[in-house]
């Protein structure tokens, strides 16, 4: 049971050791954040890494995860002039516990959390708290791709510019996320992804899908670009796939740059062409800068598409059950691999 000043929490006491659940004081939110009765939780691949290693993590214990949703309880001093986020309000929320080190107040995991106002967003009456779970991290991390890559963020494309988006790993998360938002920047969108997959990329606005697996996979994707009269110049890899976005993207530069939105870190071993510049995707160092970028992915673009029903949460939700007991299981469970669903705890 939670009280008013305290509530459970997942805790991370050691690297490498399993989640304890645990009773911990309930915070106050800064003048520019929201305290947030959380609902769900959808749980990440970052989320396993770090109970695992240590990544990113300087607190002990640490409370981990980023994808929460649930209802504002308390905001802060200087954001309770803007009715969309006020207290009551159903929301979805980034929690930054990448960007905290683990500090306990900022996980996701956990009835209370802390988030800044810029993370959170809105939600429809017609989005359910564990469809809202899977949108923070996957859209984030799909803007934060076009941020890499200098896309500008009022991109607007006709179907006649004829101008196509290469997303390597579209049933995942975060590849799905950015389907939704080249669609929505008007890219014709060829993604790859297991055949079982395919009509439901195409729904979310996939042009033509492509199996991954297939021999000869990335000639089949140059000779539809080529067939649709499609430049495609600029690509997005969710799942690491470097060397195939490579030699895809590289038929298309001509006499201009490519661009690569690259999910997994690349080192000196990793394959390069010229002529095609594939960074690897990561948030503005500077905060107040990362602030900003959050504040028009989630406080604008995002709760405007979630409002006139453009962006979906995506891709599927299975519910682990068990609640904040059932944490170190759905880790476990993504140790093995899932595909074109995302696990969430519910709260």
């Amino acid at each position: 049971m939670m009280s008013s000043s305290h509530h459970l929490a997942a805790m991370l006491t050691k690297v490498g050791s399993a989640l304890e659940i645990s009773r911990r004081p309930t915070p106050t939110p800064g003048p520019d954040e929201l305290l947030i009765d959380v609902k769900a939780i959808a749980l990440n691949p970052v989320d396993r890494f770090q109970r695992a290693s240590g990544f990113h993590i300087s607190h002990a214990p640490a409370v981990l995860g980023s994808d929460v949703a649930g209802v504002i309880l308390a905001s802060g001093s200087s954001i309770t002039s803007d009715a969309s986020l006020k207290p009551g309000t159903r929301v979805a929320a980034f929690a930054p516990c990448f960007f905290k080190e683990g500090e306990p107040n900022y996980g996701a995991m956990q009835q209370r959390v802390l988030v800044p106002a810029a993370n959170a967003v809105p939600l429809p009456d017609g989005i359910s708290f564990n469809e809202a779970a899977l949108l923070p991290m996957a859209v984030a991390t799909a803007w934060l791709g076009w941020y890499t890559i200098g896309l500008p963020v009022h991109t607007s494309f006709t179907p006649a510019d004829k101008q196509g988006m290469l997303v390597w790993g579209g049933a995942s998360s975060i590849g799905s996320a950015a389907v939704q938002t080249a669609r929505a920047m008007g890219f014709t969108v060829y993604a790859t992804a297991s055949p079982k997959h395919h009509a439901y990329l195409q729904s979310l606005g996939a042009t033509r899908v492509f199996d991954y697996k297939a021999a000869g996979v990335e000639q089949a994707i140059i000779d539809a670009a080529r067939h649709d009269g499609v430049a495609l110049r600029t690509g997005y890899d969710a799942v690491g796939q470097l060397k195939s976005c490579l030699d895809v993207l590289k038929d298309f530069k001509g006499d201009d740059v490519a661009k690569l939105a690259e999910a997994v870190r690349m080192n000196d071993d990793s394959p390069r062409v010229d002529g095609v510049v594939a960074k690897f995707i990561a948030a503005a160092p500077d905060a107040r800068e990362r602030d900003e970028q959050f504040r028009f992915v989630f406080n604008v673009w995002l709760k405007e598409r979630l409002a006139s029903g453009e962006f979906v949460p995506s891709p599927k939700v299975r519910v682990v059950e068990g609640g904040l007991e059932a944490a170190n299981d759905a880790l476990d469970i993504l140790k093995e691999g899932v595909s074109g669903e995302k696990l969430v705890l519910e709260v």
